[in-house]
């Protein structure tokens, strides 16, 4: 008994990392999308979970390697590997991107927290950001935004583990979902599910984390491992969101356009208990992409213009503060996120997404910078598909943004 004690909490001291990337991931935009895709089409398309699963898996433990295998940012390798110009439009470029999303985050967080509590939603937005704000001070924030996001993850799998035992999920629907079908007009959502869970940008930061939590070549299994479980823990969240959608949403006929429809769905059939333990689970991926979103786009642009990467550096929790500032003032200010906003994250995406992914992928195949940690074999197979995808997205915001 004491020996499985102790294998479970020397696992979970090894999260961390991955955990921040999976907690930042999973937010309000990929609990609406999977609820929608439940709500509309049942169980076939809960394949596309596992896909953009191994998928990111596959390019988190690589940055994780890269991390692991240099004693330097990953933008300074980038830097020294292609120039200066390369740094900053991959820094800047996922800054930007971070700094577009970061108001439906803060939305997300502050409606949660209203429907749970009362109040107007745009005052959780303030104390909520200015609460992320406060943390950026603290002497060890790494460590502590490791035991947030463990602590959010885990209020999550409870919440949504709830609502699925609560739904009643048909599992012979479930082992169905599981083929890879396309029903007619799922195309989009398809896309939009992989846009959300395939984080290109929390990957790529995957390195700096590792960096953090002080991982050398010496942790590689260990990392590999946390990066895994991390993310396949992401994929099993929003696959109990999906199919929980199924049971209850699709029988009847109700349309999902926000994040807590799915709540309030909930509540004529199973009561207010229902609804608040969903909304306690939105809050959780609310709050914790509000935070690791942020930490993501500060400290890349701070390493884009030379200030640093370190978490403990000044110039960088200033610029993690202003991306947390940018999207209160937009959530406050609009109380959704304006279409101008949403058309300059798709047009950046175009350009840094699949930048992102090459840089990543060749780094990780560089054997000059890698050494023995190199890519090998069945990941770089997986990987190039993961490219094949990250342009195919693209393609569709170039379709979306010009053609259509």
């Amino acid at each position: 008994m004491r020996e499985t004690e102790n294998s479970l909490k020397k696992w979970l001291s090894s999260l961390g990392p991955a955990i921040i990337t999976a907690a930042l991931v999973l937010g309000p935009g990929s609990v609406t999308i999977t609820s929608k895709m439940g709500a509309l089409y049942g169980y076939s398309l809960l394949w596309v979970t596992a896909l953009s699963a191994i998928f990111m898996m596959t390019f988190t433990e690589m940055s994780a390697r890269i991390g692991m295998a240099t004693n330097q940012s990953l933008l300074t390798t980038i830097r020294q590997k292609w120039g200066k110009t390369a740094a900053i439009i991959i820094g800047t470029g996922s800054f930007l991107v971070t700094a577009s999303f970061q108001a439906g985050n803060a939305i997300g967080s502050g409606v949660a927290f209203s429907q749970l509590t009362g109040g107007h939603s745009s005052v959780w937005v303030i104390l909520f950001t200015l609460l992320c704000m406060a943390l950026l001070f603290s002497s060890n924030f790494y460590r502590i935004l490791e035991k947030i996001m463990l602590i959010l993850v885990g209020i999550m799998l409870i919440a949504f583990l709830a609502t699925f035992i609560t739904a009643k999920p048909s599992p012979q629907g479930i082992a169905a979902g599981l083929i890879p079908s396309v029903p007619d007009g799922s195309a989009l959502l398809i896309i939009g599910l992989m846009a959300t869970s395939f984080s290109i940008v929390g990957a790529f930061y995957q390195s700096y984390l590792v960096q953090e939590k002080g991982w050398s070549k010496a942790h590689v299994r260990e990392g590999a491992r946390e990066s895994y479980s991390g993310i396949v823990l992401l994929g099993f969240i929003s696959a109990l969101i999906m199919m929980s959608a199924a049971a209850v949403l699709l029988p009847q006929g109700f349309q999902v356009n926000t994040p807590t429809d799915m709540g309030k769905a909930l509540e004529p059939l199973f009561g207010n208990g229902a609804t608040t333990i969903f909304m306690i689970g939105l809050w959780g991926a609310s709050f914790s992409s509000l935070t690791g979103n942020a930490t993501i786009g500060g400290t890349l642009l701070s390493d884009a213009l030379g200030l640093g990467s370190k978490l403990s550096a000044k110039t960088v929790r200033i610029c993690i503060m202003s991306v947390m500032a940018a999207g209160a003032i937009v959530a406050v200010s609009f109380g959704q996120i304006p279409l101008q906003l949403i058309v300059l994250a798709q047009a950046i995406t175009i350009i840094i997404v699949p930048l992102i992914g090459f840089a990543l992928y060749a780094v990780a195949n560089d054997t000059k910078i890698m050494g023995g940690l190199a890519n090998k074999g069945a990941r770089n197979i997986i990987a190039l598909a993961g490219l094949v995808v990250l342009l195919i997205l693209a393609a569709n915001t170039v379709y979306t943004l010009l053609i259509k």
